[in-house]
Parts: C-alpha cells; sequence; structure tokens
C-alpha cells in the first residue's frame, strides 16, 4: 500500500505537468497544419466572432447578445460555406497527418536519380512531375494513371517524360527506390493569385500539395526551371543544391527553414 500511495502522489503531482504537455503539443501540431494549409483566416475570422461575443455578454450589450444568438445558427452554416475549400483542405490534412515525426531513412539515391533526369530534361525543354510520397494515402491520385512498381532510375525517368509516351503528360508517384505508377492525373490548385505564365503542371503541383503532404518536383517545359511544391506553397526555379537539401529535409522528417520566391512574386 505504501508503495501505491507513494505512484498516487507522484502521478498527481506530475498530472498538472502532463495535462499542459499534451495540450500544448496538440495546439502547436494543429497550429502547424492550419499554416500549412493556408487556413489561418478561418482562426483570424472566428476569434474576431468570438471576441465580438465575448465583449457583447461582458458589457452586457443586449441588442447585440440577442442578434448573436439569434444569428448563430446561420453564422455557422455561412461559416461553412464561405471556408468550404480551405476546412476540405484542413480536414484533410487532419486525417492524414502524423503526429510524430517518422524515423530518418537516407534518400540520396533516389533524390540523385531524380535530379538527374530532371538535370537532362530541363536542358532539353522537356515538361515533368514527379511526386515523393511521403505519409498521405495516394491510391485515389495513382489510380488515374498506370501501375509500374519499377525500379527508380535516373533513364526510366528520361524515357517516360523526354519522348510523346501515353505517360509523358502525366505525373510519376515515387516511393523510396520506386516508380510506383506514372501518367497520372493531379487535383488542379483553385488558387487565384497563381503566376499567370504557370501551365497546367505547376498547378497540378501546386493543387496535390494543398491537400496532400507529397512532395512534387517541377520541370518547366517552356523554361526548364526545376520548382518544387510543398505545404501549399510552390517554389520556383531552384538550383540542384538548393532541391538536394530540400529533399533531404523534407524525406527524412527534418526541419526546413527555406525561404525563397513564393507563387505570388510577380518579379520572375
Amino acid at each position: 500500500m505504501k508503495g501505491l500511495d507513494s505512484f498516487l502522489y507522484f502521478y498527481n503531482f506530475i498530472r498538472p505537468i502532463l495535462d499542459i504537455g499534451f495540450l500544448a503539443f496538440i495546439l502547436y501540431k494543429t497550429y502547424k497544419i492550419i499554416v500549412k494549409t493556408n487556413s489561418i483566416q478561418i482562426v483570424i475570422t472566428a476569434i474576431i466572432v468570438l471576441i465580438a461575443y465575448a465583449c457583447a455578454v461582458l458589457f452586457k450589450l443586449e441588442t447585440l447578445s440577442w442578434l448573436f444568438n439569434l444569428l448563430a445558427p446561420g453564422l455557422i452554416i455561412a461559416f461553412a460555406i464561405v471556408f468550404q475549400p480551405e476546412l476540405r483542405k484542413l480536414f484533410l490534412r487532419l486525417g492524414q497527418n502524423h503526429w510524430v515525426a517518422p524515423s530518418h531513412r537516407s534518400k540520396n539515391e533516389s533524390i540523385e536519380a531524380v535530379l538527374t533526369a530532371a538535370d537532362y530534361l530541363s536542358k532539353v525543354k522537356r515538361g515533368m512531375l514527379v511526386v515523393f510520397i511521403r505519409h498521405s494515402q495516394m491510391d485515389d491520385h495513382m489510380s488515374s494513371g498506370t501501375k509500374l512498381n519499377a525500379d527508380l532510375s535516373s533513364n526510366l525517368l528520361q524515357t517516360i517524360f523526354e519522348y510523346d509516351t501515353a505517360c509523358h503528360d502525366g505525373a510519376v508517384f515515387i516511393q523510396g527506390d520506386k516508380i510506383i505508377a506514372a501518367g497520372c492525373f493531379l487535383p488542379l490548385s483553385e488558387r487565384y493569385d497563381i503566376k499567370k505564365s504557370f501551365g497546367t503542371r505547376h498547378r497540378a503541383a501546386l493543387g496535390l500539395s494543398e491537400v496532400t503532404d507529397a512532395v512534387i518536383l517541377v520541370v518547366s517545359e517552356e523554361t526548364g526551371a526545376i520548382s518544387l511544391a510543398y505545404d501549399s506553397n510552390l517554389y520556383y526555379d531552384l538550383s540542384a543544391a538548393e532541391i538536394t537539401r530540400i529533399l533531404g529535409n523534407l524525406l527524412t522528417g527534418s526541419s526546413d527553414s527555406y525561404v525563397k520566391e513564393d507563387i505570388l512574386d510577380e518579379s520572375k
């Protein structure tokens, strides 16, 4: 009994710490998902409404409180309609998110093979669209293409994208050292602030990055620029060293502080 009493005493002592720690962890992870899905405007709108309602209750503003209570059901419905795209992306990411970082695995050979093909295709101005699978389920997206499950090599990627094959215009999905599928169609981004010069490949890369945690590499058929899309952002015209570092960090779960010109910058 003495041992049990000691355990209960210790548990009661650390319980507030565990309570606060778990809550802080959940709030932190939720905040990261919200920021990555560009859903921060949902939170800002909700906070403004809550502050207005709190002021009405605190200062006993009866007319405003009555109006809030009357319009509350309609406001919730209107909120869901107005922010439907953002809410959809947010819940998709919540359902797909891994709350604990994956173990470190070397991806150097896979990255090197893709970059070798990308560098060649960039020089000959042939488009390329490669999806690096991380945690999100991709079955729905891969079902639109051809299943390969082939060993990854730069020669195979060049064959798929250099010539006018049936899979040329679609995306290739890569997991580990395997090409899982090719010729796959991706969802196009619905954002209106994308550069007008960006074609379907860039819009498709950005669109997939908005609803999954995948990393998508794009080679422009017009300029030969190599870009990356992830976390609802597109990073345009990166060097091989930059791409290697970013892919190494993202595919092994390491943090990456890289910031470069995003899709809103019209200077390029």
